[in-house]
């Protein structure tokens, strides 16, 4: 059961929160409960929405952005977040089986993909303060500037609804995967 309410339905969220979720249920079709539980907040809901859709149309193609969420929300142990991604990764970026299972465990099977999934583990084991190695490591894979700092903010932000399902406890909506470090 969650800590924080989930508004069960658009209507039962705060009223500057439901144009915010029906854009969401627009674009996806559903409402999932991290989006409900964040409502409680417009302006973190707005935020979260407005950083999301920027990232969008970054560099990263969408199957490393869901490697990095993977590997990033098992490292924090966040059960709703590995379930949400594990779903978003095979379904959305046809992500396989073992792939899922090699960015969980902070890597890749795909050469390029793994030095953005290990750099993005290290960002969260190190909390930020990785060496000139990681750097050059990336780098060497092709990674340019851009691209190194939109794997920073992609853990940034999965780093982030991680911490609030965990603190909301959020029920998971997804077909449910435990992560495997427990929170």
């Amino acid at each position: 059961m969650s800590r924080i309410p989930t508004p069960a339905s658009i209507d039962a969220a705060p009223e500057a929160s439901r144009p915010l979720l029906e854009a969401v249920k627009k674009k996806i079709g559903v409402v999932p409960n991290l989006f409900r539980v964040v409502a409680n907040s417009p302006a973190a809901l707005e935020g979260y929405l407005a950083l999301s859709a920027a990232l969008d149309k970054g560099v990263l193609a969408a199957a490393t952005r869901e490697r990095i969420a993977l590997a990033v929300a098992e490292l924090n142990g966040c059960a709703y977040c590995v379930s949400a991604h594990t779903y978003i990764g095979s379904t959305v970026a046809k992500l396989d089986e073992v792939e899922i299972a090699a960015n969980r465990a902070g890597h890749s099977t795909d050469a390029q993909a793994d030095a953005a999934v290990r750099f993005a583990a290290r960002l969260v084991l190190e909390r930020g303060h990785v060496d000139d190695a990681d750097l050059a490591a990336l780098r060497a894979a092709g990674y340019g500037d851009a691209e190194i700092i939109e794997i920073v903010q992609h853990v940034a932000l999965n780093t982030w609804t991680n911490y609030v399902n965990e603190v909301a406890r959020t029920v998971i909506d997804f077909p449910a995967v435990t992560a495997l470090k427990a929170a």
